[in-house]
């Protein structure tokens, strides 16, 4: 397996602004019936504070970053491992702080640099630069694609990489690790319950652990599909 040094991959998840919608300013609230509008187009009409709790955490402009996990290749007592490390934080403008510092030194170490992770291009990357955006906090060089060409785009997506030039085609991570016979960690949540283990249950580890495990699962995703074996160790930094 070739190291792959110069690749840092990543995942984040995402939560809506608030759990309590009437806790949004008067003119957040005009805007987001306007995106629930938007959104319920040749749908039966539902209320807005219900479409916010069910839709609000894919959009950057109504949501916010909590946990942020990577990984990269490294040589370690003899052998290649992905050492892994997740950030978690209710201050998002710390937490996207830290990722970006961790993002400036990555590139100071490796000019080469990449980003990998499943519809990243789409989704992570354009996430993470919005809300540093609005929590002024300066966008590594590196994450900053505004006004580049498709092909001056150096990120690897396994989402587009298993697309094969089909953009009408969306595959998630799961089933690629499952069609691909990959053993992905089972977790006791997905995607859709990250708001309400954050929000009720106040569990940010819990939240951590499943973004580790898409970490891993997307770097597996991408050594399949460039041929290699996806077979390698985990270490996770925990200070």
């Amino acid at each position: 397996m070739q190291p792959h040094q110069h690749i840092l991959f990543f995942d984040i998840e995402t939560v809506p602004l608030t759990d309590d919608y009437d806790m949004l300013s008067e003119r957040m609230h005009i805007e987001w019936e306007k995106k629930a509008k938007f959104l319920q187009r040749g749908d039966e009409e539902q209320e807005p504070g219900k479409l916010f709790e069910e839709k609000a955490g894919v959009f950057a402009e109504f949501a916010k970053v909590v946990c942020i996990c990577f990984g990269s290749f490294q040589f370690q007592d003899g052998a290649w491992k992905m050492r892994m490390k997740a950030l978690v934080n209710d201050d998002e403008n710390l937490l996207l702080r830290e990722f970006a510092d961790v993002v400036n030194r990555f590139h100071a170490y490796n000019q080469q640099m990449a980003f990998c992770g499943h519809n990243i291009k789409e989704f992570d990357v354009p996430f993470l630069c919005r809300r540093m955006l609005i929590n002024h906090i300066p966008i590594p060089d590196v994450m900053n694609l505004s006004g580049k060409k498709p092909w001056e785009n150096p990120n690897i997506d396994t989402l587009e990489l298993w697309k094969f030039g089909d953009y009408k085609n969306y595959t998630s991570l799961a089933l690629l690790a499952e069609i691909m016979g990959i053993p992905s960690p089972k977790s006791d949540i997905d995607g859709s319950m990250v708001a309400s283990v954050y929000y009720k249950d106040k569990d940010l580890p819990r939240i951590a652990k499943y973004c580790l495990q898409d970490v891993v699962t997307s770097a597996r995703v991408y050594l399949r599909l460039k041929g290699l074996s996806s077979e390698f160790e985990t270490v996770t930094v925990e200070d």
